[in-house]
């Protein structure tokens, strides 16, 4: 893994974290087809500027028909993904808890990739254990009860899993910043679509949910998504999704901060061991190996 690819990994997931809190404000305002139709809509045009930047000049037409395919097939995936999200946030009514079982699926990824042939190390697994009990400590300190919100929440991370591991796929056959704008268009469209059979929002709605909207469909969804796209690029999926899982540490920060969730200290042990996971899957194995030589 590159550096770059480190940064917009952990970039990602800084944004994402505080959209948990983003999400649980909005969705007070706002139905779940109405607040994701916006924000994904919002996300979509606010890539097109970028898109005549930086891929102005796209010409190769296999690509471009990845990208649209790709796009078409994850959007739809995301659409799903972030439907069951917004209704588990809205049901359990807490940005942390919601951020750990949605969290779980960097256990999922390496699991489905093991049945697409990927090879995982067994540091991963170890590291993913930590992630998982560090999860834990954060969300669920103090809060051990499961309910229909959280089943929600643990349904969705069967797509966020699989989300993860198409855009793994897709890698350098589409133009990343143009493969993002398809998604969320797609996504938007499908959410938009159900608004007038299962929702009735209003102008005033819309107006008292702006700034969640504008974070999570300019941030969250234009900038983050973006970012993990080009972060994943050469990156072994189950690594990315180990730091893409540190957003839970900070939509427990952002729940905090802004919303008054209290975190326990039992949530301080656990950040920790979500950075120590990180910090294991970033050693290459060959750093050992150096070193037994070194020895001898």
């Amino acid at each position: 893994m590159t550096k770059k690819s480190f940064f917009l990994l952990s970039l990602t997931a800084i944004i994402w974290g505080f959209a948990f809190t983003a999400q649980r404000v909005g969705g007070g305002y706002l139905g779940n087809f109405s607040f994701n139709g916006i924000r994904y809509l919002l996300g979509s045009c606010a890539l097109i500027p970028v898109i005549l930047l930086f891929e102005k000049g796209a010409t190769d037409k296999k690509k471009k028909k990845s990208t649209l395919i790709y796009g078409t097939i994850t959007g739809c995936i995301l659409f799903t993904a972030s439907a069951l999200q917004q209704a588990g946030i809205n049901l359990t009514g807490s940005a942390g808890k919601s951020g750990f079982i949605t969290g779980l699926y960097l256990v999922l990824v390496p699991f489905f990739g093991m049945f697409l042939g990927k090879k995982i190390r067994p540091i991963t697994w170890v590291a993913a254990a930590l992630a998982v009990g560090g999860l834990y400590l954060i969300s669920f300190s103090g809060a051990t009860t499961f309910g229909w919100g959280d089943g929600v929440l643990l349904l969705g991370t069967i797509f966020w899993a699989a989300h993860i591991l198409i855009i793994d796929k897709a890698g350098d056959q589409v133009y990343s910043i143009r493969y993002s704008c398809v998604q969320f268009f797609v996504c938007a469209l499908l959410n938009l679509a159900l608004i007038p059979f299962l929702e009735t929002p209003t102008l005033s709605d819309v107006r008292m949910a702006l700034i969640p909207l504008l974070y999570s469909g300019v941030m969250s969804t234009g900038v983050a998504y973006t970012c993990q796209v080009l972060g994943q690029k050469n990156t072994d999926p189950a690594l990315a999704s180990l730091i893409l899982s540190t957003e839970t540490v900070f939509s427990a920060v952002g729940g905090a901060l802004i919303l008054g969730e209290r975190m326990t200290s039992g949530g301080y042990v656990g950040c920790i061991l979500i950075f120590a996971a990180i910090l294991i899957c970033q050693v290459d194995p060959k750093l050992f190996q150096k070193l037994r030589k070194s020895n001898r």
